[in-house]
């Protein structure tokens, strides 16, 4: 049984879904310290001026603060901004209202504990797309793991991954700003809706 160890992420990129697709089982570290603009709080989407980063604000003590402790903070309204930016990036996208329904009340109910939150919306998006993975959270920090993609997938700076390659598919914005790669999966979702799945490279790895 093959397994990969993955990150906590905000509506992760859709190599991180792929992930959950190609192996038989995901581990999510929850015991790692928290970092700064990573996927755990913050997404890519595609707008009209380009890619825009959301981040979703948390409270923490210092930068030994565990990611299972990491409690999402109220500020600046962070809720009605994301969604008002989804609506104005995805709003003439084929399958923006049909899964709008299903996404807003991420941005009306109040979480408390940033995993918590994220795993929800992981439950979400993988029942939309209709895929059904095998995930666990970790119980103490993983030192090491022969699939170990927490730094692979990275938002600011990623590493080489021979097993993802993104797929063009047809996304709001493209003709004025090309094809954007490996965004939030709900970009992929809201433009190619019960497709998606067919676009996350779901292959066998040999591992």
């Amino acid at each position: 049984m093959t397994t990969a160890l993955l990150q906590t992420t905000y509506f992760g990129p859709i190599q991180w879904y792929q992930k959950l697709c190609s192996f038989d089982r995901c581990l999510v570290e929850q015991h790692d310290s928290y970092q700064k603009q990573t996927y755990r709080n913050r997404c890519i989407i595609a707008t009209a001026n380009g890619q825009q980063a959301l981040t979703v604000p948390v409270e923490h003590t210092d930068e030994k603060t565990l990611v299972k402790d990491l409690r999402i903070s109220d500020h600046n309204q962070w809720r009605r901004i994301h969604w008002n930016a989804l609506q104005s990036a995805y709003s003439e996208s084929p399958f923006f209202d049909y899964y709008a329904d299903d996404i807003r009340p991420f941005f009306e109910k109040k979480y408390t504990f940033l995993v918590e939150f994220n795993e929800e919306i992981r439950q979400t998006i993988c029942q939309l797309i209709d895929i059904h993975p095998e995930v666990e959270y970790s119980k103490e920090y993983v030192q090491e793991h022969p699939n170990d993609y927490r730094n692979v997938i990275n938002a600011k700076h990623p590493q080489p991954d021979p097993d993802f390659k993104s797929k063009e598919y047809w996304q709001v914005f493209s003709r004025k700003h090309g094809f954007q790669p490996n965004l939030s999966i709900l970009d992929l979702l809201f433009c190619m809706g019960p497709e998606s799945i067919f676009y996350l490279n779901i292959k066998p790895l040999n591992n």
